[in-house]
């Protein structure tokens, strides 16, 4: 049995140190539920009113995710993906280059006349078709992001005669020859409805990042609009800013980024 030491500091952060030291060394892994308070707080030989406030210390920093009700309990966070607007890549791209296995669920594809808001993005006359693809994008085989995409017919005849499982930017690629120049993302922080909370594997009302896209090929034709709901709790965004007069990134050159809280 661990015993926590008062001399090494105020006792939450004793206990804290001693529960993520243990999970470092991989007792609990990502998405795993700790013990019960009553059996931890046996354990380290403290008080549950001293565990309370260390897990509430790991849930403010992001190591623990604490779920109230039936089935709850303190879960191990799993690794926070970086969203990063100086670049445009794919989900599994992002994912695969953080060391983390990418994987996708295909809830629906179909093809729609544009809406009013796709039309607009994508530049398309009233009546025009578009794909409209639903995909679930998992991170180390959680759900990370549900993405609902539309392309424009005209451009891509056959697209959905392939896998679309995959990166939908090396598809376009590598068969259409359409190669991502430019995009427009803005992002707004959202609460989750009871579909997309059951779909993403977390509560309604728990925050997610909407992040609206629209991508354009090197000669301006906007081909892709989107809308991607990103778990909160697992995505960071990040963004590269250079001095002006200096050299920046092509890239970050393209990036437009709008941030709206509600």
């Amino acid at each position: 049995m661990t015993t926590i030491s008062h001399a090494k500091g105020p006792l939450a952060e004793s206990i804290q140190r001693e529960l993520q030291a243990q999970i470092d060394a991989g007792r609990w892994q990502p998405g795993h539920r700790l013990g019960s308070e009553r059996s931890l707080a046996l354990e380290l030989g403290v008080s549950r009113s001293s565990l309370r406030q260390a897990l509430a210390m790991m849930e403010q920093a992001g190591a623990v995710r604490r779920v109230i009700g039936r089935g709850g309990g303190t879960f191990v966070s799993h690794q926070k993906i970086d969203r990063d607007l100086s670049h445009i890549r794919s989900v599994p791209e992002l994912l695969s280059a953080q060391g983390v296995t990418a994987g996708t669920r295909i809830l629906s594809t179909g093809t729609a006349p544009a809406a009013a808001a796709t039309r607009e993005a994508l530049e398309l006359e009233p009546g025009q078709l578009v794909y409209a693809i639903v995909r679930i994008r998992l991170a180390d085989g959680a759900p990370i992001s549900l993405e609902h995409a539309w392309l424009p017919v005209s451009l891509f005849p056959g697209l959905l005669d392939f896998q679309l499982g995959g990166s939908l930017y090396s598809l376009l690629r590598e068969h259409f020859s359409v190669e991502p120049q430019e995009t427009t993302e803005r992002i707004e922080v959202v609460r989750a409805g009871p579909d997309d909370a059951s779909i993403l594997g977390i509560e309604r009302d728990d925050p997610l990042l909407l992040i609206t896209r629209v991508t354009s090929s090197a000669d301006g034709t906007p081909f892709e609009h989107s809308h991607d709901l990103f778990r909160a709790d697992r995505t960071r965004i990040v963004v590269h800013t250079a001095e002006p007069g200096g050299d920046p990134d092509a890239d970050l050159a393209r990036q437009s980024f709008e941030l709206i809280t509600h």
